[in-house]
């Protein structure tokens, strides 16, 4: 089995450098074309499935890929990206080294929105299902950066400097083989 997770395209909150978890964002000209690309790249995977986020960045950037893949598209709630509280909207230049501190405190709210914990265990609970519903399956799992991180640690091993300073891309992808 494999599980392919990628990132939504570009976002209004991306260029304006703004923090985005849980608010409302929308593709860029440029992030349509980053999520028609990922469609092109991965159109040759044979893709059973593509999960995605409820968040509209992530739908929209399933669709658009999906047009290349043509595979039933499903929506997941718990690949949300992490709430961000308080820092949601903030931009990321002015509480760089804080958010950064913040996000590696594993047992407290994220500015009062959600722990890395509460993130782990709703994505890793989502990434078992996926592994016992779609066993022998390509799985594509569309969602936001901060659920990468995540998914990564669900895999892998991770120090806190390596999960601190774990990123991927606008319409990037990291695969996993299960």
């Amino acid at each position: 089995m494999r599980i392919i997770f990628a990132r939504h395209g570009e976002t209004d909150f991306n260029i304006n450098g703004k923090i985005c978890g849980i608010s409302s964002a929308m593709l860029t000209d440029k992030g349509k074309q980053q999520a028609r690309e990922l469609g092109n790249k991965l159109k040759n995977k044979n893709i059973d499935i593509v999960i995605c986020s409820p968040l509209k960045r992530a739908v929209d950037t399933a669709n658009l890929a999906n047009e290349a893949i043509g595979a039933e598209i499903v929506v997941d709630e718990r690949f949300t990206e992490w709430d961000y509280g308080t820092y949601e909207g903030v931009i990321f230049e002015k509480v760089f080294d804080e958010f950064q501190k913040a996000k590696c405190e594993f047992g407290v709210r994220l500015g009062g929105g959600e722990s890395v914990l509460q993130l782990a265990h709703r994505v890793f609970s989502a990434i078992d299902d996926i592994k016992e519903k779609y066993k022998d399956k390509t799985v594509l799992v569309v969602c936001h950066g901060g659920i990468c991180r995540v998914a990564k640690m669900y895999f892998e091993d991770m120090t806190m400097k390596e999960f601190e300073g774990f990123f991927m891309g606008n319409g990037q992808t990291i695969e996993y083989t299960v």
